[in-house]
């Protein structure tokens, strides 16, 4: 038999940690995160890491797990979780994995190796951020067909982030990007999951995530963003987060803080939609809910996650 394990995913700022807290406090749970900035030990503020007095005596796993100049992999968060999932089961208690990080979610999910999907080459990202910006999204997107055109007619070629992606799959690993995906195709899900989807308007989300942002640069967000700064941390994986490479210029002068301000409530809109694509395209089987404009309807969520366990 399947192990049972809750899923909780959705686009930042949408309510998923106050909906978890309150799951395991009903149903003996115990919390990884599937996020992929909260793992950096003193980057609290731009990942909105959850507190101790918000946790409410939750044991959480996954947060705090390395230093900034660490890199992290999927493949790292996939051994990991599986190993925590077996602990918790062990313990009489409920997995419940959290988190807005979809490669991490479906890794876990459908036991995907990613292989170099899980390694990263941030020079090389830069370089071809460079090559984008000076020939256009479009050169950068026909340079990925040459080498993997079926990955290429699945990604469109304004999606920058994601054809430096698969270009920079090939580039570490000579294994194209398509092969990765298709493995994840042909899987059906290692674990029996409940998975619950949290989304709401786009304007309401968006709204929320601008107020998020003005409260973590009320909590002192500039000062967190410069301690990477003064670390020489600017080109390491953490240093690339929403919240934090947006300051960069700013440090330097460049940029008032009222543009950088505006640059990370962009980002982070633009991040929750990509967000939303990935989980509403690629996860089966997810029951989706609107606990901010209907919050009565979480008793019908705890409702169907109590008669899932049972």
């Amino acid at each position: 038999m399947k192990t049972k394990i809750l899923v909780i995913v959705g686009p930042t700022a949408v309510g998923k940690t106050n909906l978890s807290i309150e799951i395991a406090k009903e149903m003996n749970g115990e919390i990884i995160s599937g996020d992929s900035m909260q793992i950096y030990k003193g980057l609290d503020i731009g990942t909105a890491k959850i507190t101790p007095e918000e946790m409410e005596g939750i044991p959480h796993y996954l947060i705090d797990e390395v230093e900034p100049w660490d890199s992290y992999t999927v493949t790292v968060f996939q051994k990991r979780a599986k190993k925590l999932i077996q602990q918790i089961t062990a313990k009489g208690k409920t997995p419940i994995i959290v988190g807005g990080t979809g490669l991490y979610i479906e890794s876990l999910l459908y036991d995907v190796s990613y292989g170099g999907e899980g390694q990263t080459d941030l020079v090389f990202r830069d370089e071809k951020e460079a090559v984008a910006k000076e020939k256009g999204n479009l050169y950068l997107w026909e340079e990925l067909k040459g080498i993997d055109p079926e990955a290429a007619q699945k990604i469109h070629y304004n999606n920058r982030r994601r054809v430096i992606r698969a270009l920079e799959v090939f580039y570490v690993t000579g294994e194209l990007f398509s092969s990765y995906q298709n493995e994840r195709q042909q899987k059906e899900s290692v674990y029996e999951a409940k998975i619950i989807g949290l989304d709401t308007a786009r304007s309401v989300l968006y709204d929320r995530i601008n107020s998020r942002v003005d409260q973590m640069v009320a909590a002192g967000l500039e000062k967190e963003a410069y301690q990477i700064v003064e670390q020489g941390w600017e080109n390491m994986q953490a240093a690339k987060g929403i919240g934090y490479k947006e300051w960069f210029s700013y440090f330097k002068g460049e940029e008032s803080i009222e543009d950088v301000v505006e640059q990370i409530k962009q980002n982070s809109r633009r991040y929750a939609k990509r967000q939303l694509t990935w989980f509403k395209n690629r996860m089966n089987d997810v029951s989706w809910w609107d606990l901010i404009d209907r919050p009565t309807d979480q008793k019908q969520v705890m409702a169907e996650v109590k008669a899932f366990f049972k």
